[in-house]
């Protein structure tokens, strides 16, 4: 299960991921990958057989979204934090914020194939969370949906403002971090779990809890930045100076995780690879 993280996120998640491998632990053996706004960059690439060591490099700038209005960011922001407001009606308002930016759908299509130089689904199973701007409700596409690997990637990572939302068959769909961080409940079945949550310092731990009590996986190991690394990240999500400290940041980390991890992924132990 690989998270939701803005630009800083999905750097360390790729150094982590590359550096995990590095040292024994290859999380493209997994039966499914489900990716989650930077997870599905992550996922996408990792499910296809990308190499993720390109991306110790910021992508190119050409490539690169323009920088989110803060305060739009900040509407955003507020709205999902309305104490007064439903998890879903916030969801539906937000969607409202995004299709109201008018930013522009194929300019981002080209950037997310740019990025994960891939354009067919895997074979492995794969699974890319998103969520309909006017409904508020999850959805999630696969091989079988009949939607292509670009702009199923792109739709989940659409956070409202920050990229625009992604049309599929008339409908319009958002970051799948709005409706869970990690989506760790897709994973319904599974014996053994890895987690990795990049915004672990800024999600509250009761529904990841939820999500993970309901999985009942009989080994687990959630992984999330440690100190260091979320020094590395700044308090700006979409700070791209900061990717080269952040991807960094995750392979120094994999290092560390590694000998643990590997009991987990070889051997279907449990450890405590982070925190839940």
């Amino acid at each position: 299960m690989l998270g939701a993280g803005g630009v800083v996120g999905t750097a360390w998640m790729a150094g982590l991921v590359a550096g995990l491998r590095d040292h024994g632990v290859n999380l493209a053996e997994a039966d499914l990958v489900v990716g989650t706004s930077a997870g599905a960059i992550i996922g996408a690439m990792l499910a296809t057989g990308q190499e993720l060591g390109p991306l110790a490099t910021p992508p190119d700038t050409r490539h690169a979204p323009p920088a989110p209005n803060p305060d739009r960011l900040g509407e955003v922001f507020a709205v999902l934090g309305d104490p007064t407001l439903d998890p879903n009606t916030a969801r539906r308002q937000v969607g409202c914020l995004a299709a109201a930016a008018g930013m522009a759908e194929p300019a981002q299509l080209a950037r997310v194939e740019a990025l994960i130089t891939a354009r067919e689904w895997p074979e492995r199973r794969l699974l890319i969370t998103t969520v309909d701007t006017e409904t508020g409700q999850r959805h999630t596409w696969d091989r079988a949906s009949g939607v292509p690997l670009v702009p199923a990637v792109a739709s989940s990572m659409a956070f409202p403002v920050a990229s625009p939302p992604i049309t599929v068959n008339g409908r319009r769909y958002m970051d799948g971090g709005l409706w869970s961080g990690t989506n760790a409940d897709l994973a319904a079945g599974a014996s053994t779990l890895v987690v990795i949550e990049p915004l672990a310092h800024l999600f509250p731990r009761e529904p990841l809890r939820q999500e993970l009590a309901a999985v009942a996986a009989d080994a687990l190991a959630v992984i999330n930045p440690d100190p260091s690394a979320v020094a590395a990240f700044g308090s700006d999500l979409y700070q791209r100076a900061a990717w080269q400290p952040a991807y960094h940041a995750g392979t120094r980390q994999a290092v560390e995780l590694a000998p643990r991890l590997h009991a987990t992924w070889h051997s279907g132990h449990t450890v405590e690879a982070g925190r839940a």
